[in-house]
């Protein structure tokens, strides 16, 4: 790995400039069956946007530029549709150029989309290519055997031959509500299944989804900044109201279709599709309470399900990336919880035990499953923060990263694709394995942050909470120092892991003169299924997790307790109004980011896996609101600040959801401070916007805490 030394900027400038250090990594790999390449995206420099794609040949390890989309759009610059930047909305995508590209069965043909444009590009030969068609271009996919490439384009799935000949609709919209082969907006939020058609091995039809968001209710986002433009809408399925209606199709290349059939009114949410060569397309659909799944194997012909597997729970039932999907020889392969642990399972079998945490099956093949994973309850000296990639089969499991950090991998015959990132080293280390042993290197242009965090990996409390502490780089170690509680806090949202670049922004703060505390309480994810679900019904206990943590930790280091603050983002900022107003004994300031205010306005998928229905239970969305009365906490309480800091562009967590509470602090006579952020979603890409919210953030800090006789 190769990194850019870093400037004499800031770090608050040389962060936002990075996108958090991102910036010319290399990311985003596809393994030749073959093994003779690998293809990937990089950009040219840590602070270079635009991604071009790159093949490597393992042979010698030399590096071919295979698409260059400054060359490919001579220089202009690029134009995305509405629907393409709502699409990297959803997928948290803030780079440029090619962001995404997919391959055919042999990895010999990729396409992708630039400026809503449809390009090719040969990855054997290195040459790339446009392809006329109508657009603007959204997720092109090559059939298995590179002779076409499927597209969608104005809401209708199209298909054209890969050497531009014979562009047609297969698939056309019967109303502007209706889309085929796109993700509906909840599945790409939070089902983590953001594509929408899924081509048959034989390359001669395609699954497809269609899309009518008509029952989903429309809300409005304005640019306030610009009163003279009409505001937009959006399609938002805000819990307890309709989601749109997704249905299923096989379509021929020839424009015949077949629908779909399974109980739809029971399980309503098409989760995860995948169509092989080892057996008959599978489907998992879900039931809208989330606490019944099955997996559905079709009849491509007649459109009949039947169903292969049932699972059932009582609080929900997690979705996990890579199953189901059939092994070679017709198993089926799935992540289930059993007898308290998070398993593998092929056929009916499970193949790991309470040792192992499963998160997610990266790779199947003759070779065995290969899987991430982290310490399950089991594990006799569990490794706070690490994730581990493992090769489970019959014979047994092997840990195939084996320096401490966060491993991922991507594998496709007997190459391995190896990402790893550690506490010593900023970035991540990517190396191809043949055979499991070490052969190349894929150099990364990021830059070096420049600064070193200076944290330890801990557990707090009677539940063994995973902390990671920071202190100030200089820090003598004689002085009680001001508390900054830096959370996530909530699912999906781990933050203490033994990776360097997770802690940056956390050891930032703790250089401005703060013991920064970050804690991953009940709820987070990698631990157990039941610490997941144990929020079940209630958000708060996240804040009771957070002190418990806080008051143990106070022990063992010099934490001044009469200066506590908590900052945090989405469901952090959140979980920081939460502590602010519910526990000012403990909690005296708090930067409050885009937060979650009244859990009816978000959306179905998500809060009503934790909270139920509305109707049914308002009692769980009154115990997590922040704006009812019990939200406010009693008003004799001592009154602590509050930055809260909201995009007004923001689709995913609205503004509504800050101004709410904007509104019963001011009836309640509570001090807080509003930053409304012009233009600016739930990422926060924009370099200046970035930069500044992290100085805006300490400045507020100071002047909130100051010292204790000050207050």
């Amino acid at each position: 790995m190769t990194t850019q030394t870093a400037g004499t900027d800031s770090f608050p400038r040389r962060h936002a400039r990075t996108q958090r250090f991102s910036l010319g990594a290399p990311r985003a790999f596809t393994v030749a069956p073959d093994g003779s390449r690998v293809a990937f995206l990089r950009s040219g420099s840590g602070t270079d946007r635009a991604n071009s794609l790159w093949v490597l040949d393992t042979s010698d390890g030399t590096e071919r530029l295979a698409a260059d989309p400054g060359a490919l759009l001579a220089g202009a610059d690029e134009e995305l549709s509405p629907e393409e930047r709502a699409r990297r909305e959803r997928s948290r995508e803030g780079g440029a150029g090619i962001v995404g590209y997919a391959t055919d069965a042999a990895a010999e043909l990729a396409s992708f989309a630039l400026s809503g444009r449809l390009f090719t590009a040969e990855l054997r030969a290195g040459t790339a290519r446009e392809l006329p068609v109508p657009g603007p271009v959204i997720d092109p996919r090559p059939a298995p055997d590179g002779t076409r490439v499927a597209y969608v384009a104005g809401g209708e799935l199209r298909v054209v031959g890969a050497e531009g000949d014979d562009d047609r609709a297969l698939a056309t919209p019967e109303s502007d509500e209706v889309t085929y082969g796109l993700a509906e907006f909840i599945a790409a939020e939070e089902m983590d299944r953001t594509r929408g058609f899924w081509w048959s091995p034989a390359s001669d039809r395609l699954l497809v989804a269609r899309v009518d968001d008509t029952p989903v209710r429309r809300w409005w986002i304005a640019d306030t900044s610009h009163p003279d433009r009409e505001p937009h809408h959006v399609r938002y399925p805000a819990a307890g109201t309709a989601n749109a209606e997704v249905t299923l199709f096989v379509i021929g290349l020839d424009g015949t279709r077949t629908e779909i059939r399974w109980d739809r009114e029971r399980y309503p949410y098409l989760t995860r599709v995948h169509w092989s060569q080892a057996g008959a397309p599978l489907l998992q659909v879900q039931s809208r309470d989330q606490r019944g799944t099955l997996v559905l194997t079709l009849d491509p012909d007649t459109g009949e399900t039947r169903t292969l597997h049932a699972d059932e729970d009582p609080t929900w039932l997690d979705l996990f990336a890579g199953v189901p999907a059939w092994t070679p020889s017709g198993q089926l392969v799935r992540i289930a919880d059993e007898g308290g642990a998070r398993v593998l399972t092929v056929g009916e079998r499970p193949l790991t035990g309470p040792e192992l945490h499963i998160r997610a099956v990266l790779d199947v093949s003759s070779d065995g499953v290969l899987v991430s994973a982290s310490a399950g309850a089991a594990a006799e000296d569990p490794e706070t923060g690490e994730i581990h990639v493992y090769r489970v089969g019959e014979a047994g499991v092997e840990r195939v990263s084996q320096e401490p950090g966060v491993h991922s991998a991507v594998r496709s015959g007997e190459v391995t694709v190896l990402i790893s990132a550690t506490l010593d080293s900023p970035g991540a280390r990517v190396q191809v394995l043949r055979d499991g042993k070490s052969a190349l290197a894929v150099r990364s242009y990021a830059e070096d942050p420049g600064l070193s965090p200076r944290v330890t990996l801990t557990e707090g409390g009677a539940r063994r909470i995973p902390c990671a502490v920071l202190m100030p780089s200089d820090y003598p170690g004689d002085t009680p120092l001001p508390v900054l509680l830096d959370p996530y806090g909530g699912p999906h949202g781990q933050r203490v892991v033994a990776a360097h670049n997770a802690h940056l922004t956390s050891q930032w703060f703790a250089d401005q003169g703060f013991a920064v505390i970050v804690a991953d309480g009940r709820g987070t994810p990698g631990r157990s299924p039941e610490w997941e679900k144990s929020i079940h019904q209630d958000f708060t206990v996240t804040l009771d997790d957070q002190i418990d943590a806080l008051h143990d930790l106070a022990k063992r280091y010099p934490l001044d307790l009469d200066r506590v603050a908590i900052r945090g983002w989405s469901y952090g900022g959140y979980l920081s109004a939460l502590a602010v107003l519910r526990r000012p004994d403990v909690f005296h300031a708090g930067v409050v980011g885009a937060p979650v205010t009244d859990w009816r306005l978000y959306d179905t998928h998500y809060t009503e896996r934790y909270l139920g229905d509305p109707d049914a239970d308002p009692e769980s969305y009154a115990r997590s609101s922040l704006i009812t009365d019990e939200g406010l906490s009693d008003p004799a309480e001592p009154h602590r600040p509050m930055m809260i800091i909201h995009g007004l562009a923001d689709d995913n967590v609205v503004a509504a959801h800050t101004l709410r509470l904007s509104s019963a602090l001011l009836a309640a006579g509570r001090p807080h401070e509003v930053l409304p952020l012009s233009g600016v979603t739930h990422m926060t890409p924009q370099e200046q916007v970035a930069e500044n919210l992290l100085l805006l953030q300490v400045d507020f800090l100071k002047r909130a805490l100051g010292r204790p006789e000050q207050r």
